[in-house]
């Protein structure tokens, strides 16, 4: 194996935009077709060289996965959801890398209640075993299900599959009792679909730049070439989404931009399926929607409700508007599910979700202002809660929690009556004991006085509080995406050898409201990073840890954010995982031709303006390396990846490698076989997780078991 670095070879390339010219030496490692001899070659000697450079230390990287692995139970039931006259539940088997998707019959047709629970053993109805992805995936080095919709009547099971990772998939139905194939596959379809009763399927294809923009309906039996478009998306920087009412009645396409999104709807008792109008394309407005019984409800955010309001209109006068919950300047409306007598709204208050849920009046009476909420109640500092497919006729809302140091758990809970019910807390064996960790929330003050949450756990037994723990710090920052304080069966690997870890709820996410991700975009995006930095700075004055034992992680746009504070303030950090990384953001976003960048200007800017690309110019990571000292890095791509392409953190490993004043660690792992997000299988999984962690253990120098 290479015991030296790879040096990629220097081919001069100039960018000109605006006057200004950059030279880009590693521009040759893009190859779109990914089978250029000489890229693929420069990639294996980064893995190889990585391999080398790691081989002192596999047994510690074998422990963890050990560890990580163990800490799961492998043979496991996801809880039952009962749908229609079947239960349906996913299984996974020891040893094995992908789950089963089983059913049995309801054996009654009572109500459902919060205490319902599958009938098992000798004189329950038999299990049927629908779909084995276990058998599916034989042949295959990458392995996805990406869609399982069960049609209307339970008959057919329609299912989107990924064999390479590059989230193109093809759809199967299949005959849920005998799986027999029925009619010919969909190509290249996105993980969107649905039923339109039980002879016709929705569902979305994408164009050359992977960018969804089509929706097609197919009537089962024929040929995809004849199909039906029902509306093509031409405007590049929208994308289709598609998604079924919780009344199964109507289906709603949306297109949707970082900043505006309006939706037509799909009645599917109708014979003629064609998509009508709900709201207009009005920019700036940003529309969901879902419908019960003669209203849709319609969840709307423009700059003046920045927040989002909840409305609802008659079916059949969409134009007229009740306003159910006003705008409020301290609490984001982020969903909604309805039910038959009810409604469900997720917020998000002080950084932290919530449900609240709502009466309704019967279907057909008038509808007002909603009163008289029931919040559900969690007992974290800090946590995660997430909704779960619930039955329209019920008054049980399901939904999944978690918490740093709680395991995720499914709960129902009686709308009526406020009873909840713990269906299931997952096992985790290794010795695991929720008492023995501290989950806290901290703040810490921004550059210009703003006050940024801090998740954390750690170890009570293990920690000493007082600057010389190590702790792993990791953030995101982008998109409006929440990163909440989950649970993570891998990181107690790092928790019990005494690590402290934090998560820094910078601006650019939605944690803290809409405003928190306009603070964190476009003009403003380097608040994401000083946000980083002062997260760091306070949890070092605080005494959580020191910059000598400080480590980073962040993946995707979370890699931007590391490449981001890498060059800012190399000084402060240890070692960093810098995952997937987007970060050759301004050569990607002046090149309409890479898949996604005419839907992320509105994320990040459109450089062709002046003002834009030497905004973006002055943070991109691969421009900002410096001739300077770093921590150790990690880097990780996926060949297949469709969201970041692999070049973008090729080229930054090679021009740090051209530039870095030190000896540190530079390693660069490639997955030749996988995409964004990594490798499919469960176990395959956390062999990441066990490399990467091993790479921080060995930059702190504590390759030692726990």
């Amino acid at each position: 194996m290479a015991s030296t670095p790879p040096v990629a070879r220097k081919v001069p390339h100039e960018l000109a935009e605006h006057g200004d010219v950059r030279l880009d030496s590693y521009y040759w490692l893009r190859d779109d077709s990914r089978s250029d001899p000489a890229v693929l070659a420069h990639l294996r000697a980064e893995n190889d060289y990585t391999a080398a450079l790691m081989s002192d230390v596999k047994h510690i990287e074998d422990e963890i996965f050990a560890e990580i692995r163990g800490r799961i139970k492998e043979d496991d039931t996801d809880v039952p959801l009962r749908r229609g006259q079947y239960y349906y539940y996913e299984r996974t088997l020891t040893g094995k890398e992908y789950v089963q998707h089983c059913r049995r019959l309801v054996p009654t047709d009572g109500h459902i209640t919060v205490f319902d629970a599958m009938p098992v053993g000798l004189d329950a109805p038999d299990e049927h075993i629908v779909l084995d992805e276990n058998v599916k995936a034989e042949g295959h080095d990458y392995y996805s299900i990406g869609a399982f919709k069960v049609s209307p009547s339970g008959r057919l099971v329609a299912y989107g599959e990924d064999t390479n990772g590059d989230e193109a998939y093809t759809l199967y139905v299949i005959d849920a009792e005998s799986g027999e194939y029925v009619g010919q596959p969909l190509k290249g379809v996105t993980s969107d679909i649905e039923w339109a009763g039980d002879d016709y399927l929705v569902y979305i294809t994408m164009d050359s730049l992977h960018r969804p923009d089509k929706v097609c309906l197919h009537k089962l039996g024929s040929d995809q070439s004849n199909d039906m478009c029902l509306y093509h998306e031409k405007d590049d920087i929208f994308s289709l989404g598609l998604q079924a009412s919780e009344s199964k009645q109507y289906l709603f396409v949306r297109s949707e931009s970082k900043s505006t999104s309006f939706i037509f709807h799909l009645d599917i008792s109708k014979q003629k399926k064609q998509l009508e109008v709900l709201t207009p394309r009005l920019y700036g407005i940003d529309t969901a929607a879902s419908h019960r019984g003669n209203h849709f409800y319609i969840k709307r955010r423009s700059e003046d409700f920045y927040n989002s309001e909840l409305v609802a209109c008659p079916s059949n006068n969409v134009a007229e508007a009740t306003v159910l919950l006003p705008h409020r300047e301290s609490v984001k409306i982020q969903d909604f599910q309805l039910f038959e007598n009810h409604i469900a709204v997720y917020e998000r208050e002080n950084g932290l979700p919530k449900i609240t849920v709502y009466g309704l009046p019967a279907s057909g009476e008038a509808l007002g202002k909603l009163q008289g909420g029931r919040e559900i109640d969690f007992v974290d500092p800090a946590y995660a809660v997430e909704p779960e497919e619930s039955q329209f006729h019920s008054s049980i809302i399901r939904f999944h929690y978690s918490s740093m140091k709680t395991p995720p758990s499914v709960f129902d809970y009686d709308m009526d009556s406020g009873v909840s019910v713990l269906k299931k807390i997952n096992t985790v064996l290794g010795g695991f004991d929720s008492s023995n960790y501290v989950s806290e929330r901290k703040w810490a003050a921004a550059s210009d006085g703003t006050q940024i949450p801090i998740s954390i756990i750690y170890r009570k037994d293990l920690v000493q509080l007082d600057g010389s723990d190590p702790m792993l710090l990791s953030g995101f920052g982008s998109y409006e995406i929440c990163i909440d304080p989950s649970f993570s069966g891998s990181i107690f690997s790092l928790v019990d050898r005494g690590f402290v870890h934090a998560i820094a709820h910078v601006r650019g996410g939605g944690e803290m409201g809409r405003k928190w991700y306009e603070d964190g975009k476009l003009l403003k995006k380097k608040n994401t990073f000083t946000d980083f930095i002062a997260c760091a700075e306070h949890l070092m004055k605080s005494k959580y840890c020191s910059k000598e034992k400080l480590c980073i992680s962040g993946k995707s746009a979370g890699g931007l954010l590391m490449g981001a504070v890498l060059n800012m303030r190399p000084d402060l950090f240890k070692a960093a995982i810098v995952g997937v990384p987007f970060v050759d953001a301004l050569t990607t976003m002046l090149d309409p031709t890479i898949p996604l960048t005419t839907a992320e200007w509105e994320e990040w800017g459109d450089p062709r303006e002046e003002e834009y690309y030497y905004y973006m110019k002055s943070y991109s990571p691969v421009d900002n390396v410096k001739a300077q000292e770093y921590p150790h890095i990690l880097v990780t791509a996926g060949l297949n990846d469709p969201c970041v392409m692999y070049s973008e953190p090729a080229k930054f490993v090679a021009k740090l490698r051209e530039l870095k004043r030190d000896d540190n660690l530079l390693l660069f792992k490639c997955e030749v076989g996988a995409g964004h997000n990594s490798k499919s299988g469960r176990f395959e999984k956390l062999r990441e997780d066990a490399f990467s962690y091993t790479c921080l253990l060995k930059a702190l120098g504590m390759t030692y078991a726990a």
